[in-house]
């Protein structure tokens, strides 16, 4: 199992005096981030991609470049790239890009993304929202099979034997399909083979075991190895020195963000009820120390059929650096190596 973190690169304040700090200041520290988690021996690092005012990650691949000079092993994806608003030639190319930077470690997941600015800032229709995806998905697929493509869509004009470079130094470049909870998602990434991120950010866990499913059932039923079909999740997660201190830390940046999210979607507002009960033993949140944090990830894994990857999204409003810092620590420290040997135990009794 790959154990990494996931960043929206989140504009955030001092959470001492509310004074915003400056976007240069979070850039900078996000790449420390990176470069720690690299350091701690992390699997992979994220970074999302919105274009609203309160993110700085509108142009994912840039940041992921820069963070490629400054690291050795961790690989470096989107997450996820949305994929509807964006051309995928340009895509293709910028994270070729990034994988000879990074000398073959990048990836990307391509989703449609849970925001909807893209499309009017992009000159794009919202009720086109299925089709554009759908048709730039296979386009980017054909583009990573080989360097001259020919393909013709509705939404795009067409390539008549046009060469897309530069190559990447993967053959093939990992393509992740991220997904929510729409049905028909999760069997499109099966029927294509290709590996599946779940964004599982509330509730419980063990609830999408029928999704996934799914996505096992219509990979095996078009011909793909089940090897392949890897599973991933990507869920709210925060680490302390304890427990209680991780969710203190964690819930005033927490509250605040997804409050604010829920007014413009007509959710009522966050509780500390309600986000204690989802960091308990069923719900969705890997918050906590690093022994209760890495036994919820095995019981996950378990109740999913098996995970590949779980990616922490830590990134809320009014987290200091220090804190994230030292989250990342405890993650790449201790949890990883505690989920890894336990793996390693139950593999070696089989």
């Amino acid at each position: 199992m790959q154990i990494g973190v996931d960043s929206f690169a989140a504009s955030v304040s001092d959470p001492l005096t509310g004074t915003p700090i400056s976007p240069s200041e979070r850039l900078r520290n996000l790449l420390e981030e990176i470069e720690l988690a690299d350091q701690v021996g992390l699997d992979v690092f994220g970074i999302g991609e919105h274009h609203r005012s309160e993110y700085l990650d509108s142009a994912p691949t840039v940041i992921l470049a820069a963070a490629a000079a400054r690291t050795k092993s961790i690989r470096l994806t989107s997450a996820v790239t949305v994929l509807s608003a964006a051309d995928p030639v340009r895509v293709f190319q910028q994270f070729a890009t990034l994988d000879l930077i990074s000398q073959g470690r990048a990836e990307m997941v391509v989703g449609r993304g849970s925001f909807t600015e893209a499309f009017p800032l992009f000159g794009l229709k919202l009720e086109d929202y299925d089709s554009l995806f759908s048709e730039k998905l296979d386009l980017l697929l054909k583009i990573r099979e080989g360097t001259s493509v020919k393909w013709t869509g509705r939404h795009r004009p067409a390539l008549d034997g046009q060469g897309v470079y530069p190559r990447p130094l993967q053959n093939p470049l990992p393509i992740w399909l991220g997904v929510g909870g729409t049905p028909q998602s999760f069997v499109r990434a099966g029927m294509l083979g290709l590996p599946l991120m779940v964004a599982i950010i509330g509730g419980e866990s063990h609830r999408f075991r029928p999704l996934i499913d799914l996505y096992r059932e219509a990979g095996a039923r078009s011909g793909h190895d089940p090897a392949k079909l890897k599973v991933g999740i990507h869920s709210i997660g925060f680490l302390g020195d304890t427990s209680q201190q991780a969710a203190d830390d964690f819930f005033p940046g927490y509250s605040r963000a997804f409050t604010k999210i829920g007014r413009e979607r007509g959710w009522p507002p966050v509780t500390r009820a309600q986000f204690d009960r989802t960091r308990g033993p069923k719900g969705a949140f890997l918050i906590g120390d690093a022994e209760a944090v890495a036994e919820k990830i095995l019981t996950v894994s378990e109740s999913l059929g098996g995970l590949a990857r779980v990616n922490f999204q830590m990134t809320v409003d009014a987290i200091p650096h220090q804190k994230m810092l030292r989250s990342i620590e405890i993650l790449g420290t201790q949890v990883a190596p505690m989920v890894r040997k336990e793996l390693s135990a139950v593999g070696a009794t089989r």
